[in-house]
Formats: C-alpha cells, sequence, structure tokens
C-alpha cells in the first residue's frame, strides 16, 4: 500500500506539533490557573484580614482614649463647675475641652474632628453642624448608655439637616463616627466622686472621612477588585462604587456573608465569576467584603503559558526543520516543476510539459496538468482560427450592406450635359454625388483619415441643402490633433442622415447640426448634435438595442466593437422638443 502525499504531511506535523502543543497546553493551563486561583484567594483573603487588623488596631487606640475621658478629671472638674448661661464659662470651658481632646486624639491621623456635644455648646472642633443633639448620631449615643457606638457613613448635610450646604463642595460630606455618652467621675485619694445629678452629660464624637477606609482598601487589592464594608443591617460604609454609600445594600449573597463572619467564597456576579473574601472587624462589627475577578487573576498565568509554549515551539521546530530536511526534494521538486511551468503557460507557451517520476499525489497532479496543457493549447489555436474566419465575414457581410453600386459613366455623362445646358447648380450636385459614390465603392473598407470622412459630408451637406431648399446649417469644432487619426469609413453619415430625415422633418427653417471633436484621456469623442424635435427614451432603446429600421447604426455599432472592441461604440442623448446628442467613443491608439 502506497504512502499518500497528504498521509504523510498530516502525520509529520500532528506528531511533531499538534499532539504534543495541545496535551502540554491543556496540562499547563489547568494546572497553573488553579494554583495560581487558589493561592490568590489565599492572598486576597490574607489582605482583608490585615486590612480588618491595621484598622482595628487604629480604631481600637480610639475607643480606648474615649474610655480614659470618664475618668479625666479636667474634664470633670470643667463640666461640674460649668455655668451654661455664662458665655465667658463655656468659651473658657471650650479652650480647656479643645486642650484636652487633642491630647488624646491629635496624635491619630485618621480623626478629622473630635467634638463634645451639649445641648447649649459643641466643644472641639467647630463643624456646621447646627444643633448635633438633634441627630441621630446623639441618639444613638444616648441609648447605647456609655458604650461605644460605630455609626456607618453618613451624609454630613442630611444628618445635620443643613441644607444650604448641598449644592457646595465639602471634603467632609461623607463621615463615619465613634460616639461615647460620657458619665465623668473623678477618684480623689480612695472616694469616687460623680457628677452632680443635675449636670447634662456630653456626648463625645469622634469623626472620620471616608478616605480614611477608601485609601486603605483601593491600594491593597488586585487590579479590579471591587469592596464593600458594611453594619450588620447592611448600611454601607465603604465601597468602591461611590454611589452605595451610606445607603443600604442588601443582595441574597451577603446575607451568607453576613451569616459567616469571615471566610471565601466562589460565585458568578452579573455573569463574571469571581472570588469573594470577606472578615467582620471585631471593633466595630463592620464587614469587610471583597471580591475579584478570576479572570484577574489568571493574568499571572500568561507570562508562564508564554514562556513554557516559546519553548516547546522552539524544540518541536527544530525536530520539524530536521525531519523536513530529508522530505525536501519530494515535496517541493514536484511544486517548483509545477510553478515554472504555470508560468510559461501564463506567458502564452502551451507547449511546456512537465516531467514526473512517481505515482503518487503529486505525479497524478503533474500527469493531469500537462492534458490539461496540451487541451488548452488545441482549443486556443482552433478557437483562435474560428474567431479570425468570423471577424472577417462580419465585416465583409456589413461592408457589403453599406457598399453601393452605381455607374459613373452615366453620373459624368449627366454632368457634362448640364455643363451644356449652363445648369451648373445641377453639375456641382452630381460632381458631389459621383464623389461620394467613389467614396462608398473603394474595395479598401479599412479605416480613413479624418479629412476624407469630413470631405465626404461636405459633399453630402450640399446635396441634401439643395434638397431641403437650406433649411439647416452645419458647424464643425474639431481639435486639430484628430485628423492625425483615421476613423472608420462613413462613420458619420447614418447620424447626419438620421437628424436630416427625421429630426427636422417637422421644421421649415432654423434647423442647425453641430458636429466636435475632442481628446480625453486615451479617448477619441465625436458628438453629432441637432437641434431637431429628438426622440423619446423608448425610441432610443429600440435604435440601440432592439431590432429596427435604423439598420445603419446598428451596423456602425458593430464595427466599432469588431474594430476596437467592447468597451468604446456609441450612446445617444436624446428628448422630445430638445434635440438629439450622438456620443462615439473611440480609442486614441487603434488596437492590433
Amino acid at each position: 500500500m502506497k504512502t499518500t502525499f497528504r498521509s504523510r504531511i498530516l502525520a509529520s506535523y500532528i506528531f511533531l506539533i499538534a499532539v504534543p502543543l495541545i496535551l502540554l497546553g491543556v496540562v499547563y493551563y489547568r494546572t497553573s490557573l488553579q494554583v495560581v486561583t487558589e493561592q490568590a484567594q489565599r492572598n486576597v483573603y490574607e489582605i482583608v484580614k490585615k486590612n480588618n487588623a491595621l484598622m482595628d488596631t487604629k480604631l481600637g487606640i480610639i475607643e480606648q482614649n474615649s474610655l480614659a475621658l470618664f475618668v479625666d478629671k479636667d474634664l470633670f472638674r470643667v463640666f461640674s463647675k460649668l455655668d451654661p448661661s455664662n458665655a465667658a464659662d463655656i468659651f473658657d470651658a471650650d479652650r480647656q475641652v479643645s486642650s484636652v481632646l487633642s491630647k488624646y486624639f491629635t496624635l491619630n491621623e485618621d480623626v478629622y474632628a473630635y467634638q463634645l456635644w451639649t445641648s447649649y455648646f459643641t466643644f472641639g472642633q467647630m463643624l456646621p453642624q447646627g444643633d448635633p443633639t438633634r441627630s441621630d448620631v446623639y441618639r444613638k449615643a444616648q441609648e447605647a448608655g456609655g458604650k461605644i457606638v460605630w455609626y456607618p457613613t453618613y451624609d454630613f448635610v442630611d444628618m445635620f439637616d443643613q441644607p444650604y450646604l448641598q449644592e457646595g463642595k465639602l471634603d467632609f460630606r461623607h463621615l463615619f463616627s465613634a460616639t461615647r455618652y460620657l458619665d465623668f467621675s473623678h477618684l480623689d485619694n480612695t472616694t469616687l466622686e460623680k457628677m452632680p445629678p443635675g449636670v447634662e452629660r456630653p456626648v463625645l464624637t469622634i469623626s472620620f472621612k471616608l478616605e480614611a477606609l477608601r485609601s486603605l482598601y483601593e491600594e491593597s487589592f488586585p487590579e479590579n477588585s471591587r469592596y464593600l464594608v458594611m453594619n450588620a443591617d447592611y448600611q454601607v460604609v465603604a465601597s468602591s462604587d461611590p454611589e452605595k454609600v451610606a445607603k443600604q445594600y442588601k443582595e441574597p449573597w451577603l446575607e451568607q456573608v453576613q451569616l459567616e463572619n469571615s471566610g471565601t467564597l466562589r460565585m458568578t456576579l452579573d455573569g463574571e465569576a469571581v472570588i469573594v473574601c470577606f472578615d467582620r472587624s471585631s471593633v466595630t462589627g463592620w464587614i469587610s467584603v471583597v471580591w475579584t475577578p478570576e479572570s484577574t487573576l489568571v493574568s499571572s498565568l500568561v507570562p508562564v503559558i508564554r514562556t513554557s509554549s516559546l519553548l516547546m515551539v522552539v524544540v518541536m521546530g527544530i525536530l520539524a526543520m530536521v525531519f523536513a530536511y530529508f522530505m525536501a526534494d519530494r515535496i517541493t521538486n514536484p511544486i517548483k516543476k509545477l510553478l515554472g511551468a504555470m508560468r510559461s503557460v501564463g506567458g502564452g507557451d502551451f507547449q511546456t510539459q512537465v516531467a514526473y517520476h512517481s505515482n503518487d499525489e503529486f505525479g497524478i497532479l503533474l500527469h493531469r496538468f500537462n492534458r490539461m496543457n496540451e487541451q488548452i493549447r488545441l482549443l486556443v489555436t482552433e478557437n483562435y482560427e474560428i474567431k479570425l474566419r468570423e471577424q472577417e465575414a462580419e465585416i465583409q457581410a456589413l461592408s457589403m450592406q453599406m457598399n453601393p453600386h452605381f455607374l459613373y459613366n452615366t453620373l459624368n455623362v449627366m454632368n457634362w450635359t448640364a455643363i451644356e445646358n449652363g445648369q451648373k447648380e445641377l453639375s456641382k450636385m452630381l460632381v458631389c454625388l459621383s464623389n461620394m459614390l467613389h467614396y462608398t465603392s473603394r474595395k479598401d473598407w479599412g479605416a480613413v483619415h479624418l479629412s476624407e470622412e469630413t470631405e465626404w459630408m461636405s459633399n453630402y451637406f450640399y446635396i441634401m441643402g439643395a434638397r431641403f431648399e437650406d433649411k439647416f446649417t452645419v458647424s464643425y469644432e474639431i481639435d486639430p490633433r484628430l485628423y492625425e487619426y483615421k476613423v472608420p469609413r462613413l462613420l458619420f453619415q447614418p447620424f447626419v442622415e438620421n437628424a436630416l430625415l427625421h429630426g427636422f422633418d417637422q421644421m421649415e427653417t432654423g434647423g442647425v447640426i453641430h458636429i466636435r471633436g475632442w481628446i480625453e484621456g486615451d479617448t477619441r469623442h465625436y458628438e453629432i448634435a441637432d437641434n431637431g424635435r429628438g426622440m423619446s427614451d423608448d425610441t432610443v432603446y429600440a435604435i440601440l438595442y432592439q431590432e429596427s429600421s435604423s439598420i445603419g447604426i446598428k451596423n456602425m455599432i458593430a464595427r466599432i466593437q469588431l474594430m476596437y472592441g467592447g468597451e468604446y461604440g456609441i450612446s445617444i442623448s436624446s428628448a422630445p422638443g430638445s434635440g438629439t446628442s450622438v456620443l462615439i467613443r473611440l480609442p486614441l491608439h487603434p488596437q492590433n
């Protein structure tokens, strides 16, 4: 059983390239994807936990410092003796309170504002809060009864009912706060002193800008990751989507996150496979959720695949080149022979034959090529001879239709008779007619100079002018260069005759025939235009494409296309009452 070229080439390429690449590619991809995904999942989860631990450390210090305020003797003394109705006492107290608060909270760079709220004054840093004791933040602190309350991110304008700030650009527009109801006490030696019952207890409020959380999350996670920090009531504290901040965002998948408190999940969100990592803060009770597309994590696998694939391609390429070296002659030589033979055939040499010595597909192909080339040679020779005979016969037949036979001697006798009788006009008409008959009856029916054609038209117009008693005039506008070229004999005759006999048949006088000629690019243009009655589109179509009485026009179209090719010919533009224009297109250089 012989081995075919197809089986050899397929076997070699499948063995050397396709099978190893596919197998190794699948193994590398699946293994690397699994390893990278699992490692990335662990890394992201560790980042979430470390971020929570870092934030817990910072916020834990705030919580510890707030506890220290319960027993601060300076604050105890200020609020125990403060007269809310005395403005001077209040401003002096504000100075002392601000000094104490700055000692505890100034060093924490994440703190934006620290205040003590009372119904009569806000001690510490001033913000346009109006009466903060009417806010929900103040109410929650009082309800907690001394426990710290971490109030999630809120809109400053809405929380403190300050609508005039709505259109302003505030750097404190979104804040989250730690609040605590302070019931001061003081240990004097061994006696614990408490504030008098009638003294109003202030509420401590430590406010943080949203950037304190945003910077922590946005700078530590993989690209395209999204995050969400929310409390147990699904109130959003911080988010990669600013539209969700300070709003409630509850999705079914978040319920599982709230129940488990800490861990990882794999799921599909918005049609995309993601890894979800989450952890709850031990200080605030808020849960941090980060989800990262698996496609982002896989991108780190690309360099590994590229390197391994490149190495594999290099090795397989070397093996393929070594193997191809031994097959080069058997595969490439027949192809080279066939290409050389095809170039020869393309150049017109149909005698080319290709030698072959094998019985495989290439041998069969070369054998079929030789047979095809021989058949093409016979068909081309036969077709060329047939076309030549058909063209000669058609030109001769067309010429016979337009070759009139008149008796020259009779015209000469009539001419001398007219001269003897003093009829000079008749004599001139007979001479014109004789010249016309001599021109049309020449044995050589090839192309003639343009000057001969215009001379024939002059004779024709003279005779027709005498017949129609000068009811038309003729003008010429011909580029002198056109007289260097030849045109088919009687090129203009059918068109000027059509204008005289049909175009002016309803006119008594004023007929005009304008003959133009010009060169444009590689094309000669001749135009015969008249101001006669014109023709409809149907009539023009019938003259050009249907059987009609315009035999002369059809013959001329056929002669032009036989002599110069199908891209040249005649077009007619006409409309009833607007005259007729016939445009003839001939090549500048006649084809052989």
